[in-house]
């Protein structure tokens, strides 16, 4: 892994190009098919690369350009779901969304992002992180007509993303990062059953593995929602102790513009942390300053040799020009406190 203090890295994902799909939003759809769609992919990478290499990012993600949304892309390889019938269901308890559909067994047929992360490992001799979905998230984002159990469905889901993370590891990939923003939520399924299913997904994985767990994706219903939450946002209090005694190397979080507690980090002390000091949720581009402000409070909590400078969530709903001045606002702030602190 890279040796740099404090590597910098994006969580997920970041703008389209317009060619590629329409900007700006979530869920959308491609504006290419068959053989221009596969290549103008692959471009979208290359760009991706391109602009966080620029920006000093030292930690190279996809940016996700090769699917259109963070959980549905790999759901759409298994076996077992249909997308043709789709359902209404409220997603995190906050927001309706139409969603596919459990009809039978789940399983992975097909490796589903492996062709895509040799491509970006050609490219770079930066470390590589890739973001999969976690299982409760996923269970979060369908309707399940034949499980009829959340845990259920959960350890098969586990039992796919396993695969494909194996996989993964074999094309080169440094860190693989579970997307589980619904652990911020259904904080009882976390403790009951959810960290055993996660765990399941990182078995015999050698390379690093991350969780990811933020508020939500910029959108109103995400936005609206933070509003109910009060002066301090508790809710990493509920989950942090048991991922603490997990084999998950990386934990990251959202901090900056955020009402967490910093010192919630403390029930994580000894695990590696992305601490999200970059708001996705507005297009105001933050100062290098300010970056630093956030991690200085996180290294308060966590050490220096395991803070990770990042995002607090994807960047897909932005305009790419904002998305790049976060990205350099994100490497200035983390310069900053390498050069107060000597190193």
């Amino acid at each position: 892994m890279n040796k740099l203090v404090l590597p910098t890295s994006i969580v997920g994902s970041l703008p389209k190009p317009a060619w590629l799909a329409p900007p700006e939003k979530l869920w959308s759809p491609w504006k290419l098919d068959g053989d221009q769609l596969l290549e103008g992919k692959q471009d979208a990478l290359r760009i991706s690369l391109q602009e966080q290499q620029l920006a000093g990012v030292d930690i190279i993600s996809d940016g996700e350009q090769t699917r259109q949304h963070f959980v549905t892309t790999f759901i759409e390889h298994l076996s077992g779901v249909d997308f043709e019938n789709r359902k209404i269901v409220k997603i995190r308890d906050r927001y309706d969304a139409s969603v596919p559909v459990v009809v039978g067994e789940v399983a992975r047929q097909q490796s589903v992002f492996v062709e895509d992360a040799k491509f970006l490992r050609k490219q770079t001799n930066k470390p590589i992180k890739w973001a999969l979905p976690g299982p409760m998230t996923m269970v979060d984002t369908l309707y399940d007509d034949h499980y009829k159990s959340r845990e259920k469905l959960a350890w098969e889901f586990a039992k796919a993303l396993n695969e494909e993370a194996r996989e993964l590891q074999d094309a080169g990939v440094d860190i693989i990062q579970f997307d589980e923003p619904a652990f911020n939520v259904f904080f009882d399924e976390v403790n009951d059953w959810g960290m055993a299913v996660l765990e399941r997904a990182i078995e015999g994985l050698k390379c690093e593995t991350a969780i990811h767990i933020c508020y939500g994706y910029g959108i109103q219903a995400n936005t609206d929602w933070k509003k109910t939450l009060g002066s301090e946002w508790r809710q990493y209090e509920g989950i942090f102790p048991k991922i603490q005694k997990s084999k998950i190397d990386i934990v990251s979080l959202e901090c900056h513009n955020s009402n967490v507690p910093y010192n919630l980090m403390e029930l994580v002390r000894g695990k590696k942390v992305m601490v999200g000091a970059i708001d996705v949720a507005t297009n105001a581009i933050e100062t290098p300053e300010e970056v630093a402000t956030t991690l200085r409070k996180a290294l308060e909590f966590v050490n220096i040799e395991n803070l990770y400078p990042s995002t607090n969530c994807g960047m897909a709903p932005l305009a790419r020009n904002v998305a790049r001045g976060k990205l350099n606002a994100l490497s200035a702030g983390a310069a900053i406190i390498r050069k107060e602190l000597a190193i």
